[in-house]
């Protein structure tokens, strides 16, 4: 597909030939008639099947070019049914930076026996590490909230080579700046709470794939463990993909100039940016700012969470990352001064202007 914009702006326009609508409708029932005995419309039961979801996980799928996607209920619920798709017993090769709750889910995989963990924190550790016994390689490209980025291609050459999988969460770039299956991934995830509905009113998390059989089986799974994201959700969904394009290119806009300004402001060590996306993190030169800067923002709030329009700013150290232990997070650069900023759709200069004046 060469032309995202079109295509997200038409999702689920004229799936309903009877009316005509434009707007696809929301199928609420919960269950669906039986023409007889034995038959069936293809729609049985909602948890199972249902004609919005339909419309979603197909432009989902045509989104990440993948085969195949399950939309959920959240973001970790996603992550959670990616991990029902491997034997008690298999092993994980991680990469060392990643959101604190994934982090917090492997724990208790590993605290359980149900699963064991390595991490890497650069791509030389990550082939010192991978072996026969690797199952799948989870990766964050870039990560939460160093802004680390791995060569997907060159790591899914070396997983594969050993039959691993791999799987990468992509809810920093979005299929429109990045597309891992494409790169070698055989599966991807995403907090669609973040940028790809963007307006922090959803709950959801997305899982593609081009691998038909995986594809089968996550379909299986999610009916039979039930991380199932509502119609409802799923309109609401649809209808904030149709501006996922406009959204992203005026955050990423924003971001570059925000970048530019922060090198120049006197309380500023460091600017973590890769480049493209809407995420920031910044190193301060004093810590103990942190909380003068967070209460002295006006235009950014601060919370948890990323991707939508409005802008935010978030301490990982006591938010997002503050299950991971304090000396382990430390160790590898998530340190007490840092500040993660997502961008969003304001004007760049009033962005600029409150940074500013807590920054500089």
């Amino acid at each position: 597909m060469s032309h995202f914009n079109t295509f997200l702006a038409q999702l689920g326009n004229h799936s309903d030939p009877a009316t005509g609508a434009i707007s696809p409708p929301i199928h609420l029932s919960s269950t669906f008639a039986h023409p007889g005995l034995g038959q069936s419309t293809g729609y049985d039961y909602s948890r199972t099947c249902n004609p919005t979801r339909d419309i979603l996980e197909e432009g989902l799928a045509t989104l990440e070019g993948g085969s195949a996607a399950v939309a959920t209920s959240s973001g970790m619920s996603a992550i959670q049914l990616v991990f029902q798709l491997f034997d008690v017993g298999s092993h994980f090769l991680v990469s060392r930076d990643l959101y604190g709750g994934s982090f917090r889910y492997f724990n208790e995989l590993e605290a359980k026996g149900i699963a064991s963990f390595s991490y890497f924190a650069t791509e030389e550790e990550f082939t010192q590490q991978l072996n026969q016994q690797t199952t799948a390689v989870f990766v964050e490209s870039p990560t939460n909230p160093l802004m680390q980025e791995i060569d997907l291609v060159s790591l899914s050459e070396q997983a594969k080579a050993l039959g691993a999988r791999v799987i990468v969460d992509n809810t920093f770039l979005t299929p429109l700046r990045q597309r891992p299956l494409e790169l070698g991934a055989d599966i991807v995830v995403h907090s669609g709470t973040k940028y790809l509905t963007g307006h922090n009113d959803i709950l959801a998390g997305v899982v593609v794939t081009s691998d038909s059989q995986i594809g089968e089986k996550l379909k299986w799974l999610a009916n039979t463990t039930g991380p199932t994201l509502s119609a409802f959700d799923c309109w609401l969904f649809i209808r904030s993909l149709k501006t996922l394009p406009l959204r992203l290119d005026k955050q990423e806009k924003n971001a570059k100039a925000i970048v530019s300004a922060l090198k120049t402001f006197s309380q500023v060590k460091e600017v973590l940016y890769p480049g493209k996306g809407a995420m920031i993190s910044v190193r301060l030169h004093d810590a103990e700012q942190v909380p003068s800067i967070l209460a002295g923002v006006k235009l950014f709030t601060f919370a948890e969470s990323l991707g939508g329009v409005e802008s935010l700013i978030t301490y990982p150290t006591s938010q997002t990352h503050a299950d991971v232990p304090k000396d382990l997070r430390e160790s590898y650069g998530l340190t007490p001064d840092l500040v993660r900023l997502s961008v969003g759709i304001e004007d760049e200069n009033d962005l600029i202007a409150d940074l500013k004046a807590v920054l500089d």
